[in-house]
């Protein structure tokens, strides 16, 4: 069975965030963690499609996996562009179609492969949601499937499946036919060939409750993060050194090269990588801290996703995603609470969350005493000085400055 992992799209929503294909969750990305769950349950004949944005880091693990990469030029043909450009190596047998973006169990890619093995033509895995999702939903006659409905409104979904992009074609050249013949040129192309289909085959699905986080917004990051902390186990690497007064407790795990200095404090689950030291005083808790970082004096970093190379020096960061290559003044701290507890605003987007902190890009630079409000989106390659409360979105490649008027006058109290 050929599987085809989609991996091209643009990241829009989880801007500055540049691939999320390359988030490193326990030392790993996030797409090397997709092909591992496959191999394990032996899909082993894998193409990964990929644009020309992201086409040079795939080659590399393309290469390491033994899989097979292909580039999608039109990105603006969504899904159905990715099926047609692997077109040269679908050939008339079984093909999985997955997209990157969805994090599931390895149970979901078994029960897929069970099912095959049924009289359908076609299957799509299908999790049954309890409140609204705005997703596509499946029209459904017992197992089988008649239609999908995209984003419908809360209150009018035809059943409470939600379709997830793990689908299974016994003969994808019907597939491909279809994709070719659809008269919409929009996104939905690839869904308007499936209801081509659905008319003339049956289409089952496969029901699903294990765990599930598609990654469409900053937040989902710090969700898939809880996630990791689950599965990849309580190990301190023996090249460790921790200080006598420091204190680990809980599931940790932390790479080789790492320093853990006096009194300081990691709480898990949590997650250090490689060449890391933890500063005196500083504590670390619920957290996933990437590879040669610093995480200094009386620092806390709490319930965030860091990336490789920062650098904290007596900093807040609560509730935080950041990229690679950030570093912080002393004083400097992300908030992560509005003043009414409401639920947190993010790139226009109202999300779910009570605390969610600033989302950071990669090589940013923030001066000394200055607050990041919550929610709030710090382009890459930015630099923002000294005691300043930054409370909009900052783009890329900004250097953003403030004045301070003082008022100097003659001191009456000599």
């Amino acid at each position: 069975m050929k599987t085809l992992l989609l991996a091209a799209g643009r990241s829009r929503r989880v801007k500055p965030i540049e691939d999320k294909n390359f988030l490193k969750f326990a030392g790993k990305t996030l797409i090397e963690h997709q092909l591992d769950t496959l191999k394990r349950v032996g899909l082993t004949d894998i193409c990964i499609v990929g644009g020309g944005h992201n086409l040079e880091k795939l080659e590399k693990i393309a290469k390491e996996y033994g899989a097979k990469l292909i580039e999608q030029e039109d990105l603006d043909e969504g899904m159905a562009g990715a099926i047609l450009a692997a077109e040269h190596e679908i050939k008339n047998e079984p093909l999985l179609i997955f997209s990157s973006n969805d994090v599931l169990a390895q149970s979901a890619f078994e029960a897929m492969l069970k099912a095959k093995d049924s009289e359908a033509d076609a299957y799509l895995l299908a999790y049954e949601v309890q409140e609204y999702f705005p997703g596509g939903y499946l029209k459904t006659e017992g197992k089988r499937i008649t239609g999908i409905v995209e984003k419908p409104g809360a209150g009018k979904e035809p059943s409470n499946w939600v379709n997830i992009v793990l689908h299974l074609f016994k003969d994808p050249t019907s597939l491909l036919t279809a994709l070719k013949t659809v008269s919409s040129d929009q996104d939905d192309r690839y869904e308007e060939a499936l209801q081509t289909l659905m008319a003339k085959q049956h289409f089952e699905a496969v029901p699903y409750s294990g765990f599930w986080q598609p990654i469409k917004y900053p937040w989902h990051i710090l969700e898939l993060m809880k996630f990791s902390f689950k599965v990849m186990g309580s190990e301190v690497h023996s090249s460790v050194e921790i200080a006598e007064t420091a204190v680990i407790k809980g599931a940790v795990r932390i790479e080789e090269g790492t320093r853990i200095m006096d009194h300081a404090t990691i709480v898990g689950p949590a997650y250090i990588g490689k060449n890391t030291v933890i500063g005196n005083n500083a504590l670390v808790r619920e957290a996933m801290i990437g590879d040669n970082c610093v995480v200094g004096y009386n620092t806390e970093v709490a319930r965030s996703f860091v990336g490789d190379d920062c650098w904290f020096h007596t900093n807040y960061v609560g509730d935080t995603v950041m990229g690679d290559d950030c570093s912080f003044g002393a004083g400097a701290i992300c908030a992560n609470l509005r003043l009414d507890a409401g639920k947190v605003k993010s790139g226009g987007v109202i999300s779910p969350c009570d605390k969610l902190g600033p989302i950071l890009g990669s090589h940013i630079r923030i001066g000394v005493n200055t607050s990041l409000m919550p929610g709030i989106r710090i382009g890459s390659n930015t630099s923002i000085t000294s005691g300043l409360v930054i409370a909009e979105d900052i783009d890329n490649g900004k250097f953003v400055s403030g004045k301070m008027e003082l008022s100097i006058q003659e001191n009456r109290r000599q």
